[in-house]
């Protein structure tokens, strides 16, 4: 005890155990590279999920032909967006990424309600693809092995697979999530090439690039779909403070994540049309549903590579799971850490230093939501799909809605941030792009909440079309009185939103 007291004494005056206090406070820097931190972005969009499941589901259910095109407009858009967003990320550096910004151009108490929206939505996002992940590993168990296996089985041992993960370093977690996602990719370009190679009756048509492919009532939900497709490449400040140069390495990423989710997207989709014909493709998506990709494997590239994509649908899932539970993780560091949440959050691991308490924080709020929807599963006579499918739509939409509405209000808060530096001259490109990104986000965000019925498969007059994106407006209500009463009660802790690690300094300025 003698011992305990005199290092408090030390750490009080500032010597060794105040830095050792501070890293507890801080996440273990220079451990991520260029490759690293891009793998770990890149994971979340989750590729093969795109092409197997968004894209098909856009193309049967909006009859959109020119997804193509969409993923090209979006990609601009997103552009605009990093512009801006990526400028900002040389000035915070903050595991809180989203409400960090936010804060910093639009006050502490619009950032406390965006911390609590980035809390839901990413977690909303992650314990969505629980649902999908269950049922498929449960359906590949069946196929393969002869193994009746309930959903729920695989989606709780996936739940403490990755809370598992969770609690180890980065790096290790990096080139996990790197080897699947590389594979991925290689086998949708295997996939694009031999579309290409042989394609459909309209052999290699561009008819899906062509704007008056982009007309009807379901474009506005069909750029609620493929933005989805995107939700990873704004992770990357995330990160920052595990980096050696945050002002080059988490701009650099974003530029290579969104360019290349772009074209990538842009490109496999058109192998699509190509494969089918751009005449046929809403049909053939409306009859094969989630199977189209996989059904067109089999004809052109044998049973053995679609099996193999199969089994790297599930990969490709796992990996998704584990980046999102990182940055789950990481939002709950940096918020028990600027008193947003209870300061056990805002400690770090002492063996990996990774932000521990925000990590058994996800598994544990994972395992509610599954163990719930696997109860509701439950019943004699209902539909055994409905639940899993239900968990996987929910969640995946009302986390989309919430990271779009983030989003757009990052782009105000750029704008916000330069001016009241007194650098609106000198950022007036900046300035622009962000402009131009806030609002066309504000529309998509508009969309999806008119066509969030659609989005989850709901009928029009169902209480869910308001219920569940409500989720979101509800966080945004609650982050704003927290940060409203932080103002009013604890000025000192209101004022720390957003800091990041200036707020432990702050801390231990008052404490000296």
């Amino acid at each position: 005890m003698t011992t305990g007291s005199s290092s408090r004494s030390r750490s009080a005056s500032g010597g060794d155990i105040s830095t050792f206090k501070g890293q507890e406070r801080a996440l273990r820097a220079d451990r991520l590279g260029t490759g690293g931190l891009l793998l770990s972005v890149l994971a979340a969009t989750a590729p093969l999920m795109v092409v197997a499941g968004v894209m098909p589901t856009t193309f049967a259910v909006m009859g959109i032909v020119g997804q193509p095109l969409l993923f090209v407009l979006l990609g601009v858009v997103l552009i605009l967006f990093s512009i801006g967003y990526a400028e900002m990320s040389r000035h915070v550096h903050n595991a809180g990424a989203f409400y960090a910004y936010i804060s910093r151009g639009l006050g502490g108490t619009a950032g406390a309600s965006a911390a609590m929206v980035a809390l839901v939505a990413y977690n909303a996002l992650q314990v969505g693809i629980y649902g999908i992940f269950g049922f498929e590993v449960s359906g590949l168990l069946a196929t393969y092995a002869d193994l009746e296996v309930a959903w729920w089985v695989p989606a709780l041992l996936a739940v403490l697979a990755v809370g598992t993960l969770g609690w180890l370093k980065i790096d290790v977690n990096a080139r996990v999530l790197g080897v699947l996602l590389l594979i991925e990719v290689a086998l949708v370009v295997v996939f694009d090439i031999a579309a290409v190679a042989d394609p459909g009756a309209q052999g290699l048509s561009l008819h899906a690039f062509n704007p008056d492919t982009l007309t009807g009532a379901g474009v506005g939900t069909a750029l609620c779909f493929c933005i989805a497709a995107f939700l990873g490449f704004e992770q990357a400040p995330v990160y920052a403070e595990e980096t050696s140069r945050p002002h080059v390495l988490v701009p650099r990423v974003m530029f290579l994540a969104v360019g290349g989710v772009a074209v990538f997207f842009a490109l496999s989709s058109w192998a699509l049309t190509v494969a089918t014909g751009p005449d046929k493709i809403v049909g053939t998506a409306q009859e094969q549903s989630a199977g189209l990709l996989f059904f067109l494997t089999e004809d052109r590239l044998g049973g053995t590579f679609t099996d193999v994509l199969h089994v790297l649908f599930v990969t490709g899932m796992f990996a998704a799971l584990l980046s999102f539970h990182n940055v789950v993780a990481r939002y709950a560091f940096a918020m028990g850490r600027e008193g947003l949440l209870p300061a056990a959050f805002g400690r770090t691991s002492g063996s990996s230093g990774a932000p521990g308490t925000g990590s058994l924080l996800q598994t544990a709020v994972s395992a509610v939501v599954v163990i719930g929807f696997a109860i509701a599963d439950d019943k004699p006579n209902g539909d055994p799909t409905q639940p899993v499918l239900h968990l996987f739509t929910w969640g995946g939409n009302i986390g989309a809605l919430g990271v779009i509405v983030l989003m757009a209000a990052a782009s105000f808060s750029v704008v916000a941030f330069f001016v009241r530096r007194g650098a609106a001259g000198t950022q007036g490109v900046r300035l622009a792009t962000s402009t131009v990104a806030g609002l066309a986000l504000v529309v998509i965000a508009g969309y999806t909440v008119k066509d969030f019925d659609v989005l989850v498969g709901a009928g029009p007059d169902s209480s869910l079309s308001w219920m569940l994106p409500g989720i979101i407006g509800l966080a945004a209500i609650a982050g704003l009185v927290q940060g409203l009463v932080l103002r009013s009660r604890a000025p000192e802790r209101h004022a720390r939103i957003g800091q990041g690690n200036e707020a432990f300094q702050l801390d231990k300025a008052a404490s000296s």
